[in-house]
């Protein structure tokens, strides 16, 4: 019986695909398909048809949208290249509204020892590292301790008061893994730092006769290096740079991390040196993954003199929708992590700390000072340059600081469409109605409640923490979420890029171990669609293209993300089991667990 109904299914599937191939013999040739994904579950993003079965691209975009495989298959011709999804579960191309790329690829290739509290971590992770390393390059990175207080995925609500004195590690324990391989890695606080011996070798420091060397009771350098120092200096003189050639390596290894996610767009915090090599790996083919580019704030004057605007590729200065200039990002305050987020008051576990406003990177002094009056005036200069701002605020007095600013501009007569707050980490209750005037995005990092919540409460306490990742007050008082990830995260803190991980941190607000259990303030929990909303048609809308992409309907770019399991029907916790099985960019398939491997 078994037999005869997978026999009859095929004879049935052959039957369908005739049929489409006969109705459609009267399509002109240029109509003819490149790629049919059929027998999905797709969830288009189009309100006027949220649901699909099978879709039709010629060239780079989508030409049809259809309820049956039937529909699909009239566009099919001798090239056109068909694809069983066998239920896959389909979405509009996974935008990451917010991520630092140099740094991604540094901790996939670098040493990334930020849960490494123990010399058998240490020792692993380094020599991963050597085996991708030539030798004489430099093991730099680190961030040992990042995790050692807190546990990965641990609450910090359930954090034992009691501290374990902190994991040292030393140079013995990786010298014979590093003869070749000078090392110098940080803890993640940025005070101590690790050298093996051919780093001190390098820096002439092996005698242990300069400021700043940790020695042991027999006057040896132990490899510990303390910052500030001479000694750190010495080192840091020494230390070879990594080759054009490495740090390509390192935006290949980003690139696929992100293709394999599913994500077909990221919006970069970018450096000049990373545009750069965006630029190479355009001309090489080998840009698997559309870039907005967003440089800081203090270049919009220089940005204008040079002929560039938002939507501008960075050499060419043409429109190009895979690398083209984004908005401008400022800041208002700095980070939670490092105390730096700025409060109306005090951090309950630093009474006399309030955070401290952000500098910008300028040649003008007059703008190095971080406050609302030189934030409105690079405000104005990124505007005349033909640039959006999009602005950092994490406090709560940084929110309120840059509300106010918002609302200065709105009244002078500014359209503040595409403004967007970066963060809007902790809001003051009086201060989310101003939102819904204002129309802003706000670019809110879901996973950061799943990681930060382990200290949260300890640093800001209970009540302010009621307004921290609100995303569900944000949304209902009109504030339009995008995501982004914030991937790799801070010094402190790995946050995950996949969608899988920020997807789960909004809709159950709990760690990775799945604590608490009812969540963590559950009434801001979002529903899976708003997620995918926000992830979606919000992120192309975010910087002016969700005319031409961001949903799956006729006529927009091709951009498909292709999941194992449908992650509107599944129990919230099984999110965390979903993975990416196509990822799907102009029409090109450029990740594909179905069938045929990518050539990337």
């Amino acid at each position: 019986m078994v037999k005869t109904g997978l026999k009859g299914a095929k004879i049935t599937l052959f039957l369908t695909i005739l049929i489409g191939i006969i109705s459609g013999c009267n399509l002109p040739s240029k109509e003819r398909a490149d790629l049919i994904l059929y027998h999905g579950d797709i969830y288009t993003m189009n309100p006027k048809q949220p649901e699909a079965r099978a879709l039709v691209i010629i060239g780079h975009r989508i030409k049809a949208v259809t309820k049956s495989d039937k529909e699909a298959f009239r566009w099919k011709g001798e090239k056109t290249r068909l694809i069983d999804l066998k239920g896959a579960f389909v979405t509009p191309g996974i935008i990451d509204a917010h991520v630092h790329f140099n740094r991604a690829g540094a901790l996939i290739n670098d040493a990334n020892l930020m849960t490494v509290s123990d010399e058998a971590g240490l020792r692993q992770e380094i020599s991963r590292v050597v085996s991708l390393l030539d030798k004489g390059e430099w093991i730099t990175e680190g961030l040992w301790g990042a995790y050692e207080q807190w546990a990965l995925g641990e609450a910090g609500i359930e954090r034992k008061k009691e501290k374990k004195p902190a994991w040292r590690p030393n140079r013995w324990m990786i010298d014979d893994l590093t003869p070749d391989n000078p090392c110098f890695l940080c803890r993640y606080d940025y005070k101590e730092w690790l050298a093996n011996t051919a780093a001190l070798k390098a820096a002439g420091l092996e005698k242990g006769d300069v400021p700043g060397l940790e020695l042991d009771k027999a006057g040896r350098p132990t490899g510990i290096v303390f910052r500030p120092s001479p000694a750190f200096d010495r080192i840091m003189k020494a230390r070879k740079p990594k080759s054009a050639k490495r740090l390509l390596d390192e935006n290949r290894a980003a690139l696929k991390a992100l293709r394999e996610a599913g994500i077909v767009e990221i919006h970069d915090i970018a450096t000049p040196d990373q545009i750069e090599r965006f630029i190479e790996l355009q001309e090489r083919g080998e840009l698997t993954c559309r870039v907005w580019l967003r440089p800081d704030l203090s270049l919009a004057a220089k940005l204008k003199e040079e002929g560039f605007k938002m939507g501008l590729h960075p050499k060419t200065k043409q429109r190009d929708y895979w690398l083209r200039y984004g908005a401008l990002k400022g800041y208002v305050d700095g980070i939670m992590g490092t105390h730096g987020a700025l409060f109306f008051e005090p951090y309950n576990d630093d009474p006399s700390n309030y955070g401290h406003w952000r500098h910008h990177s300028s040649d003008d002094p007059e703008l190095k000072v971080g406050n609302m009056e030189k934030m409105y005036r690079l405000i104005k200069i990124g505007l005349e340059a033909g640039f959006v701002p999009n602005i950092h605020a994490i406090g709560d007095r940084g929110v309120a600081e840059l509300l106010s600013l918002f609302e200065r501009l709105q009244a002078e007569g500014v359209d503040l469409k595409g403004f967007r707050i970066i963060h809007a980490q902790v809001v003051r209750p009086q201060d989310f109605p101003r939102f819904k005037k204002l129309g802003l995005f706000a670019e809110v990092n879901p996973y950061h409640i799943s990681d930060d919540m382990r200290w949260m409460e300890e640093r800001i306490g209970a009540e302010r923490c009621r307004g921290a990742y609100a995303f569900r007050s944000l949304l209902e008082n009109g504030a339009i979420l995008c995501f982004g990830s914030d991937w790799p995260g801070t010094s402190a803190a790995y946050y995950h890029m996949h969608p899988k991980y920020l997807i789960y941190a909004a809709v159950t607000r709990k760690t990775l171990k799945g604590t608490p259990p009812e969540g963590w303030f559950p009434e801001q929990r979002l529903t899976v669609e708003e997620c995918l909303k926000a992830y979606t048609i919000n992120a192309a809308e975010a910087c002016f293209e969700g005319d031409f992409r961001g949903s799956i309907e006729a006529g927009k770019l091709a951009d498909i993300t292709v999941f194992d399991r449908n992650l509107l029907k599944i129990p919230p916790e099984d999110i965390l089991k979903a993975e990416v099985l196509m990822t799907i960019i102009d029409g090109q398939i450029i990740m594909s667990k179905i069938g045929d491997t990518n050539i990337f």
